[in-house]
């Protein structure tokens, strides 16, 4: 028997209970995000000005995937890139993308007097040991001009400028997909408390009602096997109703659904990093709202279940998303 005040009143009020909000919170990130961001690489004596334009796309990963192409002439600073990614971004298969334009007023960027004895010199050089070696052409003067142009450090910070005001609008895109994750999230919470608020009234009354029944079946067999005395029968069959009857109770597993339900919404509160233990927490729920259906005893428990288990399975897709 579970008496007024017993763990289905506690179940009661820690479904009501709301975390408060911390000064020091932090936001929910998607791993999910899109953004791009420009700049405008300064012409040099052998290079023109070029417009610079990269993508960053993020999609859910377990870990930090990130990929990323650049042109040949901002190579160098590939490490600075890793390293900037790693600083701003946990968790998601992240790709970075780099594309430079000339600009229109300079398609083609005329060498410089000194760039052009450079080469003449070097080709002198060559066809005094090959002889066969043929001259130069415009074109490919045009040609090893572009391809021996050193990116300044001018151009790298721009790239590099460019780079981080592109990581600030992913995260910002990041943060507004994980603002909408958290909003789901907390109604799903709601929604489930009330499911464990609908159950818990009922459990007492159901579980008095199997056990009264169990007695009863059991005290009539009993009687029609003519075997015991029967107030040896009735505490057996008393002992066995009362064993049955804490089999059926789910007053443990909606406090338990309830404790979960509380971390979430404190762990959605506090923001951060927080996927991967939100995941775990959804795993428990699933467990308890699976072990209320199979201990259910009645259609209207059976249903409180199965639209929990709906429930936790939506919060599973959209968690995976978090970072």
């Amino acid at each position: 028997m579970v008496r007024e005040g017993g763990p289905f009143t506690r179940v009661l009020l820690r479904c009501r209970h709301e975390p408060q909000h911390d000064e020091t919170a932090m936001s929910v990130y998607s791993m999910t995000g899109y953004a791009s961001a420009q700049g405008t690489l300064p012409a040099t004596p052998n290079s023109p000005e070029q417009q610079l334009r990269l993508e960053l796309r993020s999609v859910n990963n377990r870990f930090l995937d990130f990929t990323l192409r650049l042109p040949e002439v901002l190579s160098s600073n590939e490490p600075a890139v890793r390293e900037r990614v790693s600083k701003q971004l946990r968790r998601g298969k992240v790709e970075l993308r780099v594309h430079l334009d000339k600009s229109q007023s300079s398609a083609v960027a005329a060498p410089s007097p000194d760039a052009l004895r450079q080469l003449a010199d070097v080709q002198d050089a060559i066809r005094a040991l090959l002889p066969q070696a043929s001259p130069l052409s415009v074109s490919q003067v045009l040609q090893l001009n572009a391809a021996s142009v050193a990116t300044s450090d001018e151009a790298n910070a721009v790239f590099l400028s460019t780079l981080d005001q592109g990581l600030v609008a992913l995260k910002a895109a990041r943060a507004r997909e994980g603002e909408r994750l958290c909003a789901m999230l907390l109604d799903r919470c709601q929604a489930l408390r009330a499911l464990a608020e609908q159950a818990a009234p009922m459990i007492p009354t159901l579980v008095e009602q199997q056990r009264q029944r169990f007695l009863d079946k059991f005290n009539t067999a009993l009687q029609d096997a003519g075997g015991l005395s029967s107030s040896t029968a009735q505490e057996r069959a008393l002992a066995e109703a009362t064993a049955y009857a804490i089999r059926i109770d789910v007053a443990e597993e909606l406090t338990r659904l309830a404790s979960h339900l509380d971390e979430i919404s404190q762990l959605l509160a506090k923001g951060g990093e927080l996927g991967k233990r939100l995941d775990f927490l959804i795993q428990e729920l699933h467990r308890e709202a699976n072990t209320l259906g199979s201990k259910s005893s009645t259609l209207e428990l059976t249903r409180i279940s199965v639209d929990m288990k709906v429930l936790v399975e939506q919060m599973r897709e959209q968690v995976q998303n978090i970072e």
